[in-house]
């Protein structure tokens, strides 16, 4: 079997503060294969965002990535020297930020700040650089992208912004494309377009993604496979088609109960209430003993108050951290 192209092993990222750690990340393992796309969902705090950010060591202060390795190609990205990191970020692994409104550099123009990108790692010239902006600009569906280059992100709509974010992540070809929430900032029908823009250019491009997002809907139209997150670390990770036909996890299983029905009529009877997942997600800054999601699980048992449960493959490419599901564990 080939080897994947990126390959997460024990991440571990804590947040230190002033009250304490906390365990943004604790143990996370996940892989990517070229040309597939995995979608890593969970509610917010979750633990997908860092996730993400830390595959390219871009966890902002006072967060530092304690553990674990992140193989890209062969190569453990936490070791590589910094500089050798430059030359994979924005080349080989690329990302599309959650908000791009805040992921352009407002002072810069459009021209001015995709073009310097492939200034930095491309040996071509300055009109090559703007041709080869043009040209993404176009793929991506910018019109007049030749007039954009000219203008700064507070003139592009919200849509258009992102659709700019996205051209700069595909300018150097990049194996890899780092997805984060690209559409939550965007109304649905700009949403729409930009996950149809994204799957279109994964198969034309033939590149890997992962993509980050709260919503089981966009996983269900994009991901090939689909990771599980819960309170810093993973629940479930199995083919798109297993986690909606047969979740394991009781925390999947309510993400996939809470969603809307166009089948289901909520009209405030007892039957038409669309469920929720009780309570909240624990502090990480002290996390409950065992699994984290006993608290809030209708299955929970004795055990799962003292044992934390490890991810164990219960069948070919599906693995479950739930100790009623199989998995081992350790005493908490």
């Amino acid at each position: 079997m080939a080897e994947p192209l990126l390959s997460v092993e024990d991440l571990k990222v804590h947040f230190f503060t002033r009250d304490g750690v906390v365990r943004a990340v604790d143990g996370v393992d996940f892989a990517v294969n070229r040309g597939e796309t995995l979608g890593i969902v969970g509610e917010s705090g979750s633990g997908k965002t860092v996730s993400s950010l830390a595959l390219l060591r871009l966890v902002p202060p006072p967060a530092r990535t304690v553990g674990g390795r992140v193989v890209f190609e062969g190569t453990d990205l936490l070791t590589l020297p910094t500089k050798a990191l430059g030359t994979i970020r924005g080349r080989r692994i690329a990302m599309v930020f959650q908000n791009p409104a805040t992921s352009l550099n407002p002072i810069y123009s459009i021209g001015s700040q995709l073009g310097e990108i492939l200034l930095w790692h491309e040996p071509i010239t300055r009109a090559e650089a703007e041709a080869r902006v043009i040209s993404l600009l176009t793929l991506v569906g910018i019109t007049d992208p030749a007039a954009r280059l000219r203008q700064y992100p507070h003139e592009l709509s919200g849509g258009m912004k992102q659709r700019v974010g996205i051209a700069r992540a595909l300018l150097c070809n990049p194996s890899l494309v780092l997805a984060d929430e690209p559409t939550t900032a965007l109304d649905v029908t700009i949403q729409a377009q930009i996950l149809d823009l994204l799957a279109d250019l994964r198969r034309r491009l033939g590149m890997a993604m992962v993509l980050v997002t709260h919503d089981m809907g966009v996983v269900a139209r994009m991901a090939d496979r689909i990771t599980v997150m819960y309170a810093g670390r993973v629940c479930e990770t199995a083919d798109a088609a297993t986690i909606f036909r047969a979740p394991q996890h009781p925390y999947t299983r309510a993400l996939l109960d809470s969603m809307p029905r166009i089948d289901h009529r909520y009209t405030g009877g007892a039957r038409q209430v669309l469920p929720t997942i009780p309570g909240r997600p624990p502090n990480l800054l002290d996390p409950p003993a065992g699994c984290r999601f006993h608290p809030r699980c209708p299955d929970a048992i004795a055990d799962c108050r003292r044992i934390l449960p490890l991810e164990t493959e219960i069948a070919p490419g599906h693995t479950v951290s739930c100790i009623r599901r199989g998995s081992q564990g350790i005493a908490a």
